[in-house]
C-alpha cells in the first residue's frame, strides 16, 4: 500500500512509518517535526518565523511555508491511505484548512483522523466533569483554571478549531484514537468508525538505560522529569517536580538524584533519560503516552498515569509496572516514598516488567498490523 500521514506528534507518525515499511509498504511522512522535538519526517513542513518577536520575520517565515505548500501539496496525490495527526495538520489558521483537506479527500482513498491530542472532542469531554474522575481539565466535579487551559478552550470549544474538528471528524473515514481517554471521548459520538490503536513504539532503536542491571541497585535512585515551560501547570510536571524535591529533601542526595530537562531536543532528551532509573510524567493521565512509553521500553520505571481503567481497557491483567499517582502533591511524594524507597522495593523487577510491558502492547510492527486491519477493511 501507498501510505501518507500528515503531521506529527511525539513521533508516533515516523514510528508507525517504520512498523509500516517493515512490513513492506510505501510510506510517506510530511510534518513539521512537532515543533523544537524536530523528529524526522520525508516532507519538511516547518514553518519558520511563528515565535518570533520582529514582525519581518513572521512575515519572511510565511511567505516561505507558502512557497513549500504550493510546491509540495499538490504532490500529495495517489495514495491508498492519508492519515492526520490532528484536524489541525498544518500550521496555518483553522478556517483556512478545510480546501487543503479537501484536496486529499478528492485526490487519495481512505482518510483517517487521529485522536492523538488536544482536539474539540478531548477537550469537551475532559471538561465536562462525569467523563473522568480527573483530567488534564477537571478534578471531580470541579474545573480546573489556568491560562493555558482557557486559551484550549477558546480555541476548540468556542472557536474555529472546533468547527474545523466536528467537519473533519464527520466527513473521515475513520477515527483512530490513541490512548484509552481519548476513546472515551470519541467513542459515544462516532461509535461505528472509532477505532482504539495503541501508540506505536520501535524498541530496537532504543538504547536501554545504563541502569537497568540484574544486580542489586545501589542508590541513589536517578529521576528524570521532562519540562516545557509553557505547559508545565496544564501537565501538571510543575506539582510532580515540588513532590520530587521534597522527597530528594528528606531522604537526602546519597538516594534521591534529580536530572531535569527544559525544551531540550529530542535526541538530547533521551540522552538525559538514558543514564535515570524513573520517569515522571503526567500528572492527569490515566495512562502511559509515548514520553513515558519510550521511557519503559528504555527499562525506567513511570511515575505517572496507570489507572486500573485503562489496564482493562487493553486486556492487561497480570503487568502492574507504572507508578500510578492520584494528582496532588502529597499523593506523589507518598507513591515514590513508599514504592520505591522503602526496604524491598525491587527496582529491577519493575524496570523489566516495563519493558514487558511495551512489548505485549506497544511494539511498533505489531501496531503497524492492526493498522493494516484497519486500512484495508
Amino acid at each position: 500500500m501507498k501510505i501518507l500521514l500528515i503531521g506529527e506528534y511525539s513521533n508516533v507518525h515516523w514510528t508507525l512509518a517504520e512498523g509500516l515499511r517493515a512490513l513492506g509498504h510505501d510510506v510517506t511522512v510530511a510534518s513539521e517535526g512537532d515543533d523544537w522535538k524536530n523528529y524526522p519526517r520525508n516532507i519538511d513542513l516547518r514553518r519558520e518565523g511563528l515565535g518570533s518577536d520582529s514582525r519581518w520575520q513572521r512575515l519572511k517565515g510565511t511567505l516561505r511555508f507558502i512557497g513549500k505548500i504550493s510546491r509540495e501539496w499538490p504532490r500529495l496525490r495517489g495514495y491508498d491511505v492519508v492519515q492526520l495527526i490532528n484536524p489541525v495538520f498544518l500550521d496555518f489558521k483553522a478556517e483556512r484548512l478545510w480546501p487543503f483537506y479537501s484536496f486529499l479527500r478528492r485526490h487519495n482513498g481512505r482518510i483517517l483522523m487521529g485522536a492523538f491530542g488536544m482536539d474539540y472532542y478531548w477537550v469537551q469531554g475532559a471538561s465536562d466533569c462525569k467523563t473522568f474522575r480527573y483530567s488534564d481539565f477537571n478534578i471531580g466535579p470541579d474545573l480546573r483554571h489556568s491560562e493555558e487551559i482557557e486559551q484550549w478552550n477558546d480555541e476548540w470549544i468556542r472557536g474555529p478549531k472546533g468547527v474545523l474538528n466536528r467537519r473533519i471528524a464527520e466527513d473521515a473515514d475513520d477515527i483512530v484514537t490513541g490512548l484509552y481517554e481519548y476513546d472515551l471521548c470519541y467513542r459515544p459520538h462516532f461509535p461505528e468508525k472509532t477505532h482504539y490503536i495503541p501508540l506505536p513504539i520501535n524498541l530496537s532503536a532504543l538504547k536501554q538505560t545504563s541502569t537497568l542491571s540484574s544486580e542489586p541497585v545501589s542508590e541513589p535512585l536517578s529521576f528524570f522529569i521532562g519540562i516545557q515551560k509553557k505547559r508545565s501547570e496544564y501537565k501538571g510536571t510543575d506539582i510532580m517536580l515540588r513532590a520530587l524535591e521534597r522527597v530528594r529533601a528528606d531522604y537526602g542526595p546519597g538516594r534521591v538524584t534529580i536530572h531535569k530537562a527544559e525544551n531540550v531536543p529530542f535526541t538530547q532528551y533521551q540522552d538525559l533519560m538514558n543514564t535515570s532509573h524513573i520517569l515522571l510524567d503526567q500528572l492527569y493521565s490515566y495512562t502511559p503516552a509515548m514520553n513515558a512509553l519510550m521511557a519503559m521500553a528504555k527499562g525506567l520505571i513511570v511515575v505517572g498515569g496507570g489507572e486500573e481503567e485503562q489496564y482493562e481497557f487493553i486486556g492487561e491483567k497480570q503487568l502492574r509496572p507504572i507508578i500510578n499517582v492520584q494528582p496532588n502533591e502529597d499523593d506523589v511524594y507518598n507513591q515514590i516514598a513508599s514504592r520505591l524507597l522503602t526496604p524491598g522495593c525491587d527496582i529491577h523487577q519493575l524496570q523489566v516488567d516495563s519493558i514487558e510491558y511495551v512489548r505485549r502492547h506497544h511494539d511498533h510492527v505489531k501496531v503497524a498490523q492492526q493498522y493494516l486491519k484497519l486500512y484495508t477493511q
